[in-house]
Order: C-alpha cells, then structure tokens, then sequence
C-alpha cells in the first residue's frame, strides 16, 4: 500500500481521522457512551415512572393497589393523566372507614348473639364445652342479675 497523504489533504489531520484499516477508536468509544446513555435515561424514565407506586408502597397507603394499577395503565397506554391521578392518590391519606366500620358490626353481632359463618365458630360449637353452666346456674345469674338492676332502679 500507498502510505502516501493525498496532496490536498492538510498537513496535521486531527486524532479522530483514523488511517484505512485501523480501528475507530472514538467510534468505539462513543458507540459504548450511547449505550451507557440509554441504559441511564431508561432507568431514569422507569424510575419516574414508578414514584408514585414507590411513594405509596412507602407510606403504607390503603390504596397502593389503585396507584400500582394507574400506574401501569400510563405505561401501556401513554395516556399520563394516568399517572397523575395515580401520583396525587399516592399523596392523599384516604381515611380507614373499614375498620371502624368491621368494629361496629361486630359488636352489633355480639349484641344480638348471631355470630358469622366461619369454620372456626363451627369447629367450636360441634365441640362440647366443659366451661357451660347448667341450666340451674344460668337461671340464678340471671335472676341475679335481674335483681341487681331493680336495686338500681
């Protein structure tokens, strides 16, 4: 080969001007930034993406489902208004009716002497209990009782 420069080529050529048949080394380099760069924004973009299931799953919201599901309806469906509502539910403190609620209703149970269907309250009451009074005891606790209130009456 010909190591001759071309006559119109300048006397000093830059480093990144590499001769025939040797390797691009700023190609090389710059081939392996690009992709550092897109792993970096993509982690970026998933991490944005999912700060509102984090700041829920964080705070231990009732509602960390409903934000998880918003959240990846505006991925699939770039629609980000999605992702908005799901970020200001993330942000709210939705108050806990259920338990006050469950509360409530038990002890209305308890009141009525209904208790509900469940196998552990069937297992107790095909079991015999050694704690029941006999009929005679019931009767005088309740005449008892009965008396203690016309006391107070």
């Amino acid at each position: 080969m010909n190591e001759q420069i071309h006559p119109q080529a300048p006397d000093h050529l830059p480093i990144f001007i590499t001769a025939p048949g040797e390797t691009d080394v700023l190609m090389v380099v710059m081939g392996i930034f690009l992709v550092a760069a897109v792993l970096w924004v993509g982690t970026l973009y998933w991490r944005l993406h999912s700060l509102p299931e984090r700041m829920a799953h964080k705070s231990e919201k009732l509602q960390f489902e409903i934000v998880a599901i918003l959240g990846l309806l505006s991925l699939f469906t770039h629609i980000h208004i999605f992702w908005v509502a799901g970020l200001l539910l993330a942000m709210i403190d939705l108050p806990d009716f259920g338990t006050p609620l469950r509360s409530i209703a038990g002890s209305v149970e308890k009141m009525a002497g209904t208790m509900r269907d469940t196998g552990a309250v069937a297992e107790h009451e095909a079991r015999p209990s050694s704690t029941s009074l006999p009929a005679e005891a019931a009767e005088k606790s309740a005449g008892g009782a009965k008396e203690a209130i016309g006391s107070h009456v």
